[in-house]
């Protein structure tokens, strides 16, 4: 019978099956990093998706001690949650405001932005009941995914028949290719966004997320929104990462069983034994965000790391063997020496010793995905590590 560790009872994190930390120190200096290199404009923090899966509670109270004073968030329920950690911040809601949350805007002091002709509709009969109140302004340059027409932006800046409580704090845009710094569209759509500032003279504008901000400071306007940079993640394609990570996902191994040259490991029979090994089974799957995509074979979608992804054990990266299951992934540790790896050792899935990005292209995905894919099941902690 394999020796099992020992684990606090009282201590839910050390005896957690799944654990996620959240290095708070290395957030808020990622976020800092991001104000320095946003120049003149100022540095929002962008919290949507629970703080791409790290608690938006902890995250945003720590990035609002830091400095920020902007923060975008997609829904109107995350604006509300946001309030309580950062009482006098500017809260953006992305998702923009509709029938029925009109006084939970009110109540939290939330910013709706405006991104449809629908929306803006509903904002000026919302004005015309409430009264003059801020909002912003999202212009589509290019992105097609949100936002008004860029012509239909300027003539509304141009309309003197306009409501005079219509009276927008931002103008905002997105950059469709800003993680490859070469593509053309990146200056098409700052061209674009140009247009539509001058029409908005003496409103703050905003067009560069993280990827923006390294195009450098024609990009940057008086506001920038880092998101998955504050996080660790990579935000330009074929630059080495200037961020330092902030989570660390683990799992605990259940088992350690040594298996036979010739055998198969898991489903499908997807990997065949070529040696005498040892496979350590570990207490995560697709189920927590540790996606399918990366096991070792079987999974036909997944072309570009055709070899599949690897965890961190006893200072040595270890290969995913066979397919990842709901609740369990298999890593071969034959490798590793015979004792270095026993039952309730935690293998790390992604963080200081797996970059989060690696992690990301092992399942032909990104980073963002593998953050905010982190099931309900891990056990959380915070920690400020200098």
């Amino acid at each position: 019978m394999s020796e099992f560790l020992d684990a606090s009872d009282d201590d839910n994190f050390a005896s957690a099956g799944l654990r996620l930390t959240v290095d708070l120190s290395a957030l808020t200096e990622n976020w800092r990093d991001m104000a320095r290199r946003s120049g003149a404009a100022r540095a929002a923090a962008v919290v949507k998706a629970d703080a791409y899966g790290l608690g938006i509670e902890d995250a945003g109270e720590a990035l609002y001690t830091a400095g920020a004073r902007d923060f975008f968030v997609a829904t109107v329920d995350e604006g509300v949650t946001l309030r309580l950690y950062a009482p006098d911040a500017r809260i953006f809601v992305l998702a923009g405001i509709w029938p029925g949350t009109e006084r939970r805007f009110f109540d939290n002091d939330l910013v709706p932005v405006i991104s449809s002709d629908e929306q803006f509709a509903f904002w000026m009969a919302v004005l015309a009941d409430y009264g003059d109140y801020p909002c912003a302004l999202h212009v589509d340059t290019g992105f097609n995914r949100l936002g008004l027409r860029i012509d239909d932006a300027i003539a509304l800046a141009d309309d003197v028949s306009r409501p005079a409580s219509f009276a927008p704090v931002l103008v905002m845009s997105h950059l469709a290719c800003g993680d490859d710094p070469t593509h053309v569209m990146n200056r098409q759509q700052l061209e674009s966004f140009r247009r539509v500032t001058a029409a908005y003279e003496g409103i703050d504008s905003s067009l560069a997320a993280s990827a923006g901000i390294f195009l450098g400071e024609d990009y940057h306007f008086n506001l920038t929104r880092p998101g998955i940079a504050l996080y660790g993640g990579e935000a330009v394609f074929g630059m080495a990462n200037p961020m330092r990570p902030v989570a660390t996902a683990e799992a605990r191994v259940i088992q350690v069983r040594s298996v036979e040259a010739g055998e198969s490991v898991s489903y499908g029979r997807a990997l065949q034994l070529r040696r005498d090994s040892r496979l350590a089974i570990v207490s995560a799957g697709y189920a927590d965000g540790y996606m399918r995509s990366q096991s070792s074979g079987g999974v036909p979608l997944r072309q570009a790391v055709p070899q599949g992804g690897h965890g961190f054990i006893a200072g040595h990266k270890v290969p995913v063997a066979g397919r990842i299951t709901m609740d369990l992934t298999i890593f071969d540790v034959t490798d590793l020496p015979e004792n270095a790896v026993r039952a309730g050792d935690y293998v790390e899935l992604f963080g200081k010793n797996m970059a989060l990005d690696e992690v990301a292209r092992a399942a032909g995905t990104i980073g963002y995905e593998i953050l905010t894919s982190m099931g309900l099941r891990h056990e959380r902690r915070y920690v400020a590590e200098e």
